[in-house]
């Protein structure tokens, strides 16, 4: 069997294992906030965004627990999230993409200080709602809608053409992205990154000429593998370039 159906296989048998997150299931947690001098997010998240992850969604962004950061594959979800104190919270609430992973006492989420504040009726109620630390929330996955298609930037310590590390971006709400593999003209494989950390992977020794890439995304209704129709990293790649592919997730 060719190697890369084999691993694709095994990638495929594995999410079907995994509990699917309907978007429309609401769940209960905790949540409380971490500042920042903007009050947006933080260039120095867990998925490796850099300052993607600090103005991305107008910096409402979070930390997400473990079990929702799954290792990374959790990296550019949104969920709306509303807390219950009935008295100072709105019933929108706010929605935020997850750009980071830490674990706090009893809470799922740590929103920045700019989605924290937005839970709050009125903007003259933040105060006093940020005086409360953590409040209790409910919580439910949504589609992120970016408005632009999946992006792939090179990360800034790749190294041509001995080492190349990417960064996914517009990951898209619902659809969690489980591999990625590059295609090789040469050898007419594909080749299977790995995942270094949260959004980012990488590759020793990558093939030369322009590389295809392709995603294994899973949602809570299917898992298939997507593929941009024209060539994604050119041949002659240099960290910090971003490049639009041809696909768009939600």
């Amino acid at each position: 069997m060719d190697l890369s159906l084999k691993y694709s296989c095994i990638f495929i048998c594995m999410i079907m294992l995994l509990p699917a997150f309907s978007y429309s299931q609401t769940l209960k947690s905790k949540a409380a906030f971490y500042a920042t001098a903007d009050g947006m997010g933080t260039p120095t998240g867990a998925c490796g965004y850099g300052t993607y992850g600090k103005d991305v969604n107008n910096g409402e962004v979070c930390t997400a627990s473990r079990r929702i950061f799954r290792n990374g594959a959790g990296c550019g979800a949104c969920y709306q999230v509303r807390c219950k104190n009935s008295a100072l919270c709105s019933e929108e609430g706010t929605k935020v993409v997850v750009t980071d992973s830490a674990d706090g006492q009893e809470t799922d989420f740590i929103l920045s200080f700019k989605a924290y504040a937005k839970l709050a009726k009125h903007p003259s109620l933040a105060p006093r709602l940020c005086g409360k630390g953590v409040v209790d929330i409910e919580y439910r996955r949504v589609s992120c809608r970016y408005g632009g298609n999946l992006m792939v930037k090179i990360h800034e310590h790749s190294k041509y053409s001995e080492y190349l590390a990417i960064v996914v971006l517009n990951q898209g709400g619902t659809t969690d992205i489980h591999a990625v593999e590059v295609y090789e003209e040469e050898s007419q494989q594909w080749i299977a990154m790995r995942r270094a950390y949260g959004a980012v992977w990488d590759l020793a020794s990558p093939p030369c000429g322009d590389l295809k890439v392709r995603f294994l995304t899973s949602t809570s209704v299917e898992t298939k593998w997507v593929q941009s129709d024209k060539a994604v990293i050119p041949a002659q790649w240099s960290a910090g370039l971003t490049v639009e592919t041809d696909i768009q997730l939600t």
